[in-house]
């Protein structure tokens, strides 16, 4: 599985294992770099390889000096030392952990609103001159407790939720969706982080909003409960 295209970093704290032989040997035949990590400069590992990362010689913490403990801690410090050195030359960023880390908590926590909200045919919109009646049988057909209300260009201007009805019971079904429907609602960018939407969230009190393009035209729903369940919190 080993081809010239791979880098072998190979870590043996006495250099000398017998299960590097065929490794080393294998590694040597074609021309493959290995970047050995030890604490012994004349080891076999260290003759062998391409770059030579040498540990300090300092005694084992276990009481006979003998079972792997102090160059365990020093292998695992290099490691990490390694890895963000690695980190800065490819420069990653933290957008990348949601695409290399896509089941963790850190990938959730990096989600983008695009990733999470609902599109489609399931998008809840109403005109503003719709019947009050066409607008309750939408957020209804949705599941998502709120509808939008759209101008004749497809911009959204409010939202309807089910706090709105309440406060518009007295001859509701007598008006349009554009006179009960709150105006300037709480919105967010598709390229918003999903963390960044739950805490606009949880400070405006909604449970649902609408993520809108610049020119203010809905292209989806984003839910706390949605949120919550792919781990951002």
């Amino acid at each position: 599985m080993i081809t010239p295209d791979d880098v072998c970093l190979v870590i043996s704290n006495s250099g000398e294992t017998t299960e590097l032989s065929d490794l080393l040997a294998y590694c040597l035949r074609f021309e493959i770099p290995v970047i050995g990590i030890s604490k012994r400069e004349d080891s076999t590992l260290m003759r062998a390889a391409t770059l030579r990362l040498t540990l300090p010689d300092i005694e084992e913490a276990c009481a006979l000096g003998m079972a792997p403990t102090t160059s365990t801690t020093l292998t695992l410090g290099l490691g990490d030392a390694l890895a963000i050195a690695v980190m800065e030359q490819r420069e990653f960023r933290p957008e990348h952990f949601r695409s290399f880390h896509p089941g963790g908590r850190l990938g959730a926590q990096l989600a983008k609103v695009t990733q999470l909200m609902h599109t489609g045919d399931s998008l809840p919109l109403v005109p503003r001159e719709a019947p009050m009646a066409d607008a309750i049988l939408r957020m209804t057909e949705s599941g998502f407790g709120i509808t939008g209300v759209t101008d004749t260009d497809g911009t959204l201007i409010g939202v309807i939720s089910d706090g709105d009805l309440r406060r518009n019971m007295v001859g509701l079904l007598d008006r349009t969706a554009g006179q009960v429907a709150t105006r300037a609602p709480v919105t967010v960018a598709p390229t918003t982080a999903a963390a960044e939407a739950v805490a606009l969230m949880n400070k405006r009190k909604v449970y649902a909003l609408f993520v809108v393009e610049t020119d203010r035209k809905p292209v989806g729903v984003l839910r706390l409960h949605d949120c919550l369940r792919a781990g951002v919190v």
